[in-house]
Formats: structure tokens, C-alpha cells, sequence
């Protein structure tokens, strides 16, 4: 399976052998799939599900944890306003009577704090994808798809073909697995 880097990486490669020998044109070529075949957050969210219903994290006590669909949020703001509205007096609260019951409250607090800061984390991490709906025009890489095509060069030499992404796969086999193996 060609992973979506793979295809910037061969345009780049084919854009190259494309105007070897010719007077600069300035050319932008969009490598994206944001046009022929997105990646809604909705998807993300619904493949994050499919994900840990089938392979699931355990808690200490060796039991599968439960996954919920996560809320949607239209912007980073939002989800700040959440977190400091649902979370963040809860957190306060669990601090003070940790002060005043002597940290008879210090696993519960350590415990919500750092679920807290791990998923703000994460939504740092995917802001750039989770929080912007720019559809890029990719009418030159088509072209370019194409010009490749009458030189006689096979189709997956120089695969950048966006409709061809399996999203199913690549997050369920490729992304997700990657995300936490390395970042958990």
C-alpha cells in the first residue's frame, strides 16, 4: 500500500522529469486528496472507534476500557471553552481536597490531570488536520498524472493517484497501530 507521503515524494520525482530541460513556469502541484478523495475528521473519529472496540486498551485491572464517540469541534476554541467548562473545575476541585484531606485524593487527581493533558496533546497534535477545511485544486497533478502516462511510464512507478487511497487501511493498519506503538 502506497502511504499518502509516498505519493508527495513521486510527484515531486515526476514534476522534476516532467520539466527537465524547459523554461521555468512556476507550476504548483497540489498533493492532496482533499478534493478527489477526503478524509472527513468524522471518518478519523469513526476509524479511532473501529480501532479500539476491536483491539482494546486495558485499564490496571486487565479489563477492556469502554470507547466512546468523542465529541466533534468545530475549532480549537471550542474545545478549550470544553475542557475549561467540564474539566477544569472538576480538576480544582479534586486539587483542593487532595490539600485538604491530606492527598487522599492524589491517584484520582494525577489520574484526571494527565487523561486531561494527554488528549490536549493529541488535539495539538492533529490541530492542523482536525481544525482546517481548506480544498485544494489539484488540476495540475492530473495533468501531470496524465503527461506521465503518455510517456510510456507504468501507472504505479510513479503512483500519486489521491482516489486510490484506501483510508480504511491506511488508518486501521498503518496510522493508528504507528500512533500507538510509538507515541503511547
Amino acid at each position: 500500500m502506497q502511504i499518502p507521503g509516498d505519493m508527495v515524494v513521486n510527484a515531486i520525482i515526476a514534476a522534476m522529469v516532467a520539466h527537465a530541460n524547459q523554461p521555468c513556469d512556476e507550476v504548483i502541484y497540489h498533493v492532496g486528496s482533499s478534493l478527489q478523495n477526503p478524509m472527513r475528521y468524522s471518518n478519523f473519529r469513526d476509524y479511532l472507534i473501529q480501532y479500539f472496540t476491536n483491539k482494546p486498551w486495558m485499564d490496571k485491572n486487565g479489563k477492556p476500557i469502554k470507547v466512546n464517540k468523542p465529541t466533534i469541534f468545530n475549532s480549537i476554541s471550542n474545545f478549550n471553552r470544553f475542557i475549561k467548562i467540564r474539566y477544569s473545575p472538576l480538576l480544582k476541585v479534586l486539587e483542593l481536597a487532595n490539600i485538604v484531606f491530606c492527598q487522599f485524593f492524589f491517584n484520582t487527581y494525577n489520574n484526571l490531570n494527565r487523561k486531561i493533558k494527554l488528549v490536549k496533546q493529541l488535539v495539538e497534535l492533529y490541530r492542523p488536520y482536525l481544525f482546517f477545511h481548506g480544498i485544494f485544486d489539484d488540476s495540475n497533478l492530473d495533468n501531470l498524472r496524465i503527461a506521465v502516462g503518455m510517456n510510456d511510464i507504468e501507472d504505479d512507478t510513479f503512483f500519486m493517484d489521491p482516489k486510490s487511497i484506501d483510508w480504511d487501511n491506511y488508518f486501521l493498519n498503518t496510522h493508528i497501530p504507528g500512533v500507538v506503538k510509538f507515541v503511547f
